[in-house]
This record gives structure tokens, C-alpha cells and sequence, in this order.
């Protein structure tokens, strides 16, 4: 079972919000997930709100779950990785 740390879209047309999520790869994007560590608005001004548990991401991370590309930035802004 291949793990990926991705992000699950929420709200309503044309104003979404994303909840950071651990999920089977195989799992529908909006479908069952583990654990949610956090969560993404690029709606707010002036900038992007990014919500995420460090210490959940760095252990998904440590365990094999690997972040898609739009969640590995995330973490890079958030100070969670480095890259």
C-alpha cells in the first residue's frame, strides 16, 4: 500500500478550501483518507492561509508517505521540509 500526502478539496463553487490529508494512492481525491494534519484557503487576502501539524507531516513523511507536488510546496513555505 502506497501512501501519498495530498490534498482534499472542500467548499463551495468557485470558493474551495483544502484539507490536507494522508491517503491510500489508490482512494478517490475526495474520497476516504487516515488522518487529516491539516488544511490549505488560497482564498483569503493577502495571502494563502497554510495550517499544518509539523510534527503528523514529519512522521507520515519518516513512515514512507510521500507529498504530492502542491503539498510539498506547501510544506517548503510552511518551514515543515526544506528544499
Amino acid at each position: 500500500m502506497s501512501v501519498k500526502i495530498r490534498l482534499k478539496r472542500m467548499g463551495m463553487k468557485k470558493m474551495p478550501f483544502y484539507r490536507v490529508v494522508v491517503a491510500d494512492e489508490r482512494a478517490p481525491r475526495d474520497g476516504r483518507f487516515i488522518e487529516e494534519i491539516g488544511y490549505y484557503d488560497p482564498m483569503t487576502e493577502p495571502a494563502a492561509t497554510i495550517k499544518i501539524d509539523a510534527d503528523k507531516a514529519k512522521q507520515w513523511i519518516k513512515n514512507g508517505a510521500q507529498p504530492t507536488d502542491t503539498v510539498r510546496t506547501l510544506l517548503k513555505k510552511s518551514g515543515i521540509i526544506e528544499g
